[in-house]
């Protein structure tokens, strides 16, 4: 996994903090100075914590657990949908549905109701409605579509929550923590980084800035993913060699062979 760039950092506006009467005093260890009534990031301590993070987030990819990446501010919202996208990570940019970890089960309900509309669909039960039910339940699916169509892949609690904002989540912080859930976050000068496990301090207001750190933690978890993925190829070719044993084996000792791939 390549370590992030300082200059790189530097180009995308990351060090950019709030106005210093709107900071958190906790937030200071994070802060190199300030310039023109606003404090500045220090960068050298954003790439460190970064590729802390990254290489955790790739050892829960490899997992294969999901990362639920957690963006509704405007600046952010295509930025993590692309993202998550791109590893196949859930994501919520819409409004956070509530209860969305601590009562997973409804949300799921709501997940499995979306599924059962599409085989209405198919199968030809939607076109035995009335126009005015035809309509109220598409209607519904968009609904849902909308708000938890990037979450039909989560079928259990996610291994982490990454989340761009960490004052405007509130919900879905308090929601994380509750469940002793992982939480990963871009926290600017005027958050408090003692509610997040692995601190990323950044200028998340600025979508140029949003845009290095996703790619820098989506290109750390498509490396997780790719380890994962040769790991299971790996397993797959050592159980083969076994078989091709087997065949050369007599028939008296077939059975025990038998027992021990059991």
């Amino acid at each position: 996994m390549a370590k992030v760039e300082v200059k790189d950092l530097l180009d995308g506006g990351v060090h950019f903090g709030h106005l210093t009467r709107k900071w958190d005093p906790n937030m200071a260890p994070y802060i190199y100075m300030e310039r023109n009534g606003i404090h500045i990031i220090n960068l050298y301590k954003t790439a460190a914590k970064l590729d802390e993070a990254s290489q955790a987030l790739a050892k829960i990819a490899a997992s294969g657990r999901k990362i639920l990446f957690v963006a509704t501010k405007k600046q952010a919202k295509d930025i993590v949908a692309e993202k998550a996208g791109d590893v196949n990570m859930p994501y919520i940019t819409e409004r956070w549905p509530g209860g969305m970890l601590t009562n997973f089960v409804t949300i799921r309900k709501a997940v499995k109701k979306m599924a059962s509309i599409d085989r209405m669909k198919k199968d030809g039960t939607f076109n035995t409605l009335s126009k005015k039910e035809r309509l109220q339940v598409d209607r519904l699916r968009a609904k849902l579509e909308k708000n938890l169509g990037s979450i039909s892949d989560m079928t259990r609690l996610p291994g982490a929550l990454f989340v761009v904002d960490i004052k405007r989540e509130h919900i879905a912080i308090k929601e994380a923590q509750k469940l002793n859930i992982p939480i990963f976050a871009m926290v600017d000068t005027n958050s408090d980084p003692r509610q997040v496990d692995y601190v990323i301090p950044a200028n998340d207001d600025a979508s140029k800035s949003i845009d290095k750190i996703l790619s820098h933690v989506s290109n750390a978890i498509a490396g997780g993913l790719a380890d994962r993925k040769a790991e299971k190829e790996a397993k797959a070719e050592g159980k083969e060699a076994p078989k091709a044993k087997k065949s050369k084996e007599t028939k008296a000792a077939a059975p025990v062979a038998s027992q021990e791939e059991e």
